[in-house]
């Protein structure tokens, strides 16, 4: 069904515009929310002689995001956060967490206007700010581990384990081969006294 979108719903539309969603959306949540009225014709014909109404309010509101837009320009975010030996987060960083951050660089953000999908490992990822239907900025966000100096460590303490563990087993290899080469040259030795000693055969009798 067709719905006027009432106000801006990150992820589906901005105030004004006209939105296809399911029945059940439609009707159990954004008309009962006051979020949004059914696009009936006359309903499309009021919006369109509103929008010519504030047509000057609607170009006032997009400058003035522009400027929201304009501050954000060139920023990008490096947020730490905990994560396992395999560099899986320790739950997630999202649009909260990139609030927080532009919050600590003087840059305040509403976090509802901030989409991002879940980091849950590190990596780079963009976060979305949409400050008009027209204008949204994307910023890079490199999520970082917190406590890399507790992984390298566990990491440096996992290979010293694993090398004296290969270290050990070389040497094992080596004492058992060096033992078999061993018991080999005592075999070889011992094989001409055993000649030597075995009694002699019986010349045949003289006719």
């Amino acid at each position: 069904m067709e719905i006027i979108l009432k106000e801006d719903i990150i992820g589906l539309g901005f105030k004004n515009d006209i939105v296809n969603v399911k029945s059940g959306y439609g009707r159990n949540y954004l008309i009962p929310q006051g979020k949004g009225v059914i696009a009936s014709p006359s309903a499309k014909k009021i919006l369109a002689e509103n929008l010519k109404q504030q047509a000057h309010k609607i170009a006032a509101q997009k400058a003035a995001a522009e400027e929201k837009a304009a501050v954000l320009e060139g920023v990008a975010l490096e947020i730490a956060a905990k994560v396992s030996a395999t560099g899986q987060l320790y739950g997630s960083v999202g649009a909260a967490q990139v609030a927080d951050a532009l919050a600590q660089m003087g840059k305040e953000v509403d976090r509802k206007i901030i989409t991002m999908k879940d980091a849950k490992k590190l990596g780079d990822y963009v976060a979305l700010v949409h400050f008009h239907k027209e204008v949204t900025v994307e910023i890079p966000v490199k999520v970082v581990a917190e406590n890399a100096a507790e992984l390298k460590a566990a990491a440096d303490a996992e290979a010293a384990i694993r090398a004296a563990a290969d270290a050990k087993a070389a040497a094992a290899a080596e004492a058992a081969e060096a033992a078999d080469e061993a018991e080999v040259l005592e075999a070889l030795d011992a094989a001409p006294a055993e000649e030597a000693t075995a009694p002699a055969e019986e010349a045949p009798a003289e006719a």
